[in-house]
C-alpha cells in the first residue's frame, strides 16, 4: 500500500493545517463532479480521502507513524464505499467551494463529540503512590430543554425558504451552473421556526463537571490518560468524545528524573572525601545512610537500588543515584591554613616546597 503522506504530497512532520489544506486541494482536483466518468480520478479521490481520515486523527496518525499500515489493523475505520460516505464524513471540507452541480443536503447522521484535553500536574511523590485528584472540566453537553434539536419545545422545523428544502442554492456564471451550500439552513434544507431559549438553537450548552480521577503510579511527563466518553457530547445522537489527561511532573527541589531513576547531588568536604564518612541521603519516602569510602573523588556516584520511581504497569522501582560534589572552604583560619600547608609539605607536592 502507498504511504499516506506520499498520497497527500506531504512530509511526516506536516502540521494538521498542512494536512487539511493538501487534502482539500487534492480532493477538489479529483472531485467526481470535476471528473465525470473518470474511474482513475474516482479511485484517487478515495485514496486521498482514506489518507486524510488517518492523518487528520491524532491517535490514528500516531499508530500509523509508529507501525505503518499494520498499526491500523483492527482499528475501527470508517470505510468509504461510495462518494456519499466521503461527503458525509468530510463534507465540511468542501462547504466553501463550488459543488459543480452536485446537490446534497448536509448529512444529519450521528457525529461523535469532540475530544478534550486537560492538563494535570503531579509531584514525584504522586508518581510513587499514584493519586486521586478532582478535576473540573468545562464541556459542551446536549441541551436538556430541547434534547439537542435546537427547537423550543412545541415548535417544529419548516422548509427553508431560501433553497426550498434542497440544501443548495444555484448560481449561473456564464455557461457554468454552480451550486453552493445554502447560507440560511447550512445545507440541512429546513430551519427551526422557534429557537430553543436554553441553547439559542445550537442544541448544546456549556457545563462544568467535577470528576474524581485516579492517576496510576509510575506516570511520566507527557503521559496521556484517556477517559472514554468524558469529552463533548455528540450531535444527532452521536457518541460523546473522550477526555485526555496530559500529565506534567512538577520540578522537584532535590531530585531530577531520568525514566525510573532519580538523581541527587550530595555535598561533602574534601576532608570527608579523603578520610571517608557516612552521610544522610533523602529519598521520596524518608532518608537513608550512605557510606562514603576513603579517597572518594569528585563526581563519584553511588546507586541506591529501589529508591527511584515505579514503572507505569507495576514494574520494579528504579534507583536513586547519588553524585558527590566536594565543597572547598572559602575562608580558612590561620590554624587551618597552617595545617593544610603542612599537609602539602608532607604529601611531597613540589609546589608546597616553593612557598
Amino acid at each position: 500500500m502507498r504511504d499516506y503522506y506520499e498520497i497527500l504530497g506531504l512530509t511526516r512532520g506536516a502540521s494538521p493545517e498542512e494536512i487539511k489544506a493538501s487534502y482539500r486541494r487534492l480532493a477538489l482536483r479529483y472531485h467526481p463532479d470535476r471528473n465525470p466518468g473518470d474511474k482513475v480520478a474516482e479511485e484517487q479521490f478515495k485514496r486521498v480521502s482514506e489518507a486524510y481520515q488517518v492523518l487528520s486523527d491524532s491517535e490514528k496518525r500516531q499508530l500509523y507513524d509508529l507501525y505503518g499500515h499494520e498499526g491500523l489493523a483492527g482499528l475501527e475505520m470508517e470505510g468509504f464505499g461510495s462518494f456519499d460516505d466521503i461527503f458525509g464524513s468530510f463534507g465540511e471540507i468542501f462547504e466553501d467551494f463550488f459543488s459543480f452541480g452536485r446537490q446534497r443536503r448536509r448529512s444529519r447522521r450521528p457525529r461523535p463529540g469532540a475530544d478534550l484535553t486537560q492538563p494535570v500536574t503531579l509531584t514525584l511523590e504522586d508518581v510513587v503512590q499514584g493519586v486521586d485528584t478532582t478535576l473540573e472540566v468545562e464541556r459542551r453537553v446536549v441541551c436538556r430543554r430541547c434534547g439537542g434539536n435546537g427547537m423550543e419545545p412545541g415548535s417544529a422545523r419548516e422548509q427553508c425558504p431560501r433553497c426550498q428544502g434542497r440544501g443548495q442554492v444555484r448560481q449561473t456564471r456564464g455557461m457554468l451552473r454552480i451550486s453552493n451550500t445554502c447560507p440560511k439552513c447550512h445545507g440541512v434544507g429546513s430551519i427551526v421556526s422557534s429557537l430553543c431559549t436554553g441553547c439559542r438553537g445550537t442544541g448544546m450548552v456549556k457545563e462544568k463537571k467535577q470528576m474524581q480521577v485516579r492517576i496510576p503510579r509510575g506516570v511520566d511527563s507527557d503521559t496521556r490518560l484517556r477517559l472514554r466518553g468524558e469529552g463533548e457530547a455528540g450531535t444527532q445522537g452521536g457518541p460523546p468524545g473522550d477526555l485526555y489527561l496530559e500529565v506534567k511532573i512538577a520540578p522537584h527541589p532535590l531530585f531530577t528524573r531520568q525514566g525510573k531513576d532519580l538523581f541527587y547531588r550530595a555535598r561533602v568536604s574534601f576532608v570527608e572525601a579523603a578520610l571517608g564518612t557516612e552521610i544522610q541521603v533523602p529519598t521520596l519516602s524518608s532518608a537513608t545512610r550512605l557510606v562514603i569510602p576513603p579517597g572518594t573523588q569528585p563526581g563519584a556516584t553511588f546507586r541506591l537500588p529501589g529508591e527511584g520511581l515505579p514503572g507505569l504497569r507495576g514494574h520494579s522501582r528504579g534507583d536513586l543515584v547519588v553524585e558527590l560534589q566536594l565543597q572547598t572552604p572559602t575562608r580558612l583560619s590561620p590554624q587551618q591554613e597552617k595545617l593544610l600547608q603542612e599537609f602539602l609539605e608532607l604529601s611531597g607536592d613540589p609546589a608546597a616546597r616553593g612557598r
